[in-house]
């Protein structure tokens, strides 16, 4: 698959879906499906059994994946959604950069 916008620790923005116009932080991105898991969006309820960790089992609240094209990054400056772009930094890095306030994003 090709090179994503997101990574994992990005806070992203929801701009479609059951969760649209949520915002919150990407836990893990699956390159292969193009999907991420981002915190407290897109919950689902799963059954499990009884386990060591949950004793009782029953029904466990958790996030489910989203696909990438509905998720975009927010600015770190002016915050917001915002389309994310690659240029070289100062010491000759391939870096991604917030294209609505030109600021580089870690």
């Amino acid at each position: 698959m090709a090179k994503l916008h997101i990574k994992k620790g990005d806070m992203v923005f929801v701009n479609a879906g059951n969760d649209k116009g949520k915002t919150g932080k990407v836990l893990a991105v699956d390159t292969e499906k193009g999907r991420a898991i981002v915190e407290g969006v897109n919950m689902v309820s799963k059954h499990t059994k009884p386990n060591s960790k949950n004793p009782q089992g029953g029904i466990v609240k958790q996030e489910a994946g989203i696909h990438v094209s509905n998720l975009q990054v927010v600015d770190p400056v002016k915050g917001g959604a915002t389309k994310i772009g690659r240029r070289l930094n100062d010491k000759g890095k391939l870096v991604r950069y917030a294209k609505k306030s030109g600021e580089e994003i870690k």
